[in-house]
């Protein structure tokens, strides 16, 4: 013959235990959620730090507002030789077709 499970007898006692354990873990989940949501926004609303010497971004964004440079003499149909793998042709010298002298003649 099975057996059949018995059921917990349920005591009020350990029932109001259980729920004052979930409720005590779900005001802790809270509260920390809490903490931790006012500390990433205190960090977010804070100025960021300037070290003593360092660049300063906005005077480094302006520097390059007053160069020129002169794209239209260097030839654009030369693609590997503007990346700096190959030298242009018109910088790398002729070669030399003299024959070399014959001995005896």
């Amino acid at each position: 013959m099975p057996q059949l499970m018995k059921s917990m007898p349920s005591d009020p006692q350990s029932s109001m235990q259980r729920v004052r354990v979930g409720l005590t873990g779900l005001a802790t989940v809270l509260l920390l959620i809490g903490v931790a949501s006012a500390i990433f926004s205190s960090a977010r609303d804070e100025a960021p730090v300037v070290a003593e010497g360092a660049p300063k971004p906005e005077v480094v964004a302006n520097m390059t507002e007053g160069m020129v440079t002169n794209s239209a003499a260097e030839p654009k149909d030369e693609p590997i030789a503007e990346l700096g793998i190959a030298p242009r042709i018109e910088e790398s010298p002729a070669p030399d077709l003299t024959p070399a002298p014959v001995a005896g003649e």
